[in-house]
């Protein structure tokens, strides 16, 4: 990887300012092939760009497609690279144009195949391209895309930024962890950075819920979040929808269990077996945890448990999708694999024993990031229920404490979302900026929010996150801090609340 940056190096140092467009397909760099470079004219909110597409070869199995969009004119001097969600396995187009229309130079990858977002196919009996899936394509395609860059308007970003959710929240820490030098600040959203404990924890789920008895179905979720909002809704103080720290809150399932004829208003025993286990995570046999379980509330949102972890019927979950493709491709090699078969001790070793040191973005030294200046904002919606929230909780108290807490408040903040599901949506405010794009304002967007922290070094201590329908806005305060009311106005103003501890 060296080498690979030497020459590239070298190349962009014998180039002579500006090139064209056009001629951007004739430049040279390592295990590079240009597919085509052309001049796109504007449309509706894009400006005129010019567009580089190519594929990355670092191995002989290895196939990574990247495109490199830049404007013609009003270039904000800034690269912002897009992630992927799932298994990704096409290149993010929609967080491209946002960021093109914001100014940005901008790239995504497919990261080395092309497939479904829950299709891991691609993986079976192909370890080089689990590895470009795991890090190499990103950084590679983020190598390729400054060199680009430079060619183009014969100078180098300015500044450099990374924003994603879910896979691609693991993607940013990846980036942070591994190759520091790419990125000036990064934005990691809902990270699936412990991979193989999270779809260790999905198939734990799935044999909680196997078998008819144990299954919960999707009409049972409005009395299952019924029971946690009437637990837990007012524990701050304000009866407004929304949990603002379910970690706080305590339901017991019990509380549901059916006295008398089963109606979709309670649970039989073995589904309040299953529920309890669906909240409290996996735990191998000696007790430890597998991966944090999922907080009560927003279960029978849209977005919430019926797409996620029960499905529209059994098996059909996004959870059953991620959980069976990944043990079946990319750690047994086995098509055929039954999750029914899965013993978490054994499994869940094998898998880290194989695959953890490729997909998992858990290491919490980001002394080389911080070093040269790097920030790094983390966020996840508290109703999430695709990936734990407490995952990144724990994440980010590694970091300070790896850090010490007064260096880790130079280079790292969490901000964690009330009533959000998995990256957006949901009962509460959920539209901050995460999608990366035009920035804006700063105390409205976190991609404006980390750029004035990287380039003016004004941290963020709140943000304020906003619901259209019907509108609400409310801040979203720096982990530990929950925001409160002052006692005064609407309770959907973020005006009338405060950042400050929890009580």
């Amino acid at each position: 990887m060296i080498k690979r940056g030497l020459i590239s190096l070298l190349f962009l140092s014998a180039a002579f300012g500006a090139q064209t467009c056009e001629s951007l397909a004739s430049l040279t760099l390592a295990a590079t092939t240009f597919t085509h470079a052309e001049s796109v004219p504007a449309a509706t909110t894009l400006p005129a760009s010019c567009h580089v597409a190519g594929v990355i070869k670092p191995s002989a199995d290895s196939e990574i497609r990247f495109e490199v969009w830049m404007p013609a004119e009003g270039w904000n001097g800034r690269f912002q690279g897009a992630g992927n969600g799932g298994f990704a396995g096409s290149i993010n187009y929609q967080q491209m144009q946002a960021a093109l229309a914001g100014g940005f130079a901008t790239a995504s990858t497919d990261t080395g195949h092309q497939a479904g977002a829950t299709d891991a196919a691609w993986a079976l009996g192909h370890p080089e391209k689990i590895v470009d899936f795991g890090y190499r394509a990103v950084h590679l395609m983020t190598v390729d895309a400054k060199a680009i860059i430079r060619a183009f308007y014969g100078e180098s970003p300015r500044h450099s930024y990374f924003s994603s959710c879910s896979n691609g929240g693991r993607q940013a820490l990846m980036e942070a962890q591994r190759f520091p030098e790419d990125y000036d600040g990064i934005v990691a959203g809902a990270p699936a950075n412990y991979w193989t404990h999270l779809l260790a924890n999905s198939v734990w789920d799935l044999l909680a819920l196997a078998g008819k008895d144990n299954y919960i179905p999707a009409k049972k979720l409005p009395a299952i979040q019924a029971a946690a909002m009437t637990a837990c809704d007012a524990l701050d103080g304000l009866k407004d929808g929304l949990i603002q720290d379910p970690s706080r809150c305590h339901v017991d399932p019990a509380a549901l269990e059916c006295h008398g004829a089963e109606t979709d208003s309670c649970l039989t025993a073995p589904q309040v077996t299953a529920l309890k286990k669906l909240y409290a995570g996996g735990r191998i046999s000696d007790g430890k945890q597998v991966f944090p379980g999922y907080e009560p509330g927003g279960e029978a949102e849209p977005g919430g448990w019926q797409v996620w972890i029960t499905g529209p019927a059994p098996e059909q979950s996004l959870m059953f999708a991620f959980g069976t493709q990944f043990y079946k491709n990319m750690m047994f090699g086995n098509p055929s694999w039954d999750y029914r078969t899965f013993n978490v001790d054994r499994d869940m070793k094998a898998a880290d024993d194989k695959l953890a040191g490729t997909l998992n973005a858990t290491d919490p030294d980001l002394s080389r990031f911080r070093a040269r200046g790097g920030k790094l904002i983390l966020y996840h919606g508290w109703n999430d229920a695709a990936i734990g929230p407490l995952s990144t909780i724990d994440y980010y108290q590694n970091v300070v404490a790896k850090a010490g807490a007064g260096y880790a408040r130079g280079f790292v903040r969490l901000f964690m979302v009330p009533g959000m599901q998995h990256c957006f949506g949901g009962a509460g405010p959920n539209s901050f900026g995460q999608f990366g794009g035009a920035a804006g304002d700063p105390d409205h967007d976190i991609g404006a929010a980390v750029e004035q922290w990287v380039e003016h070094g004004i941290a963020p201590e709140r943000i304020v996150a906003t619901r259209s329908q019907p509108l609400r806005t409310r801040p979203l305060c720096a982990y530990p801090s929950v925001a409160r009311y002052k006692g005064t106005g609407s309770i959907d103003d973020a005006a009338n609340f405060v950042c400050g501890p929890a009580e």
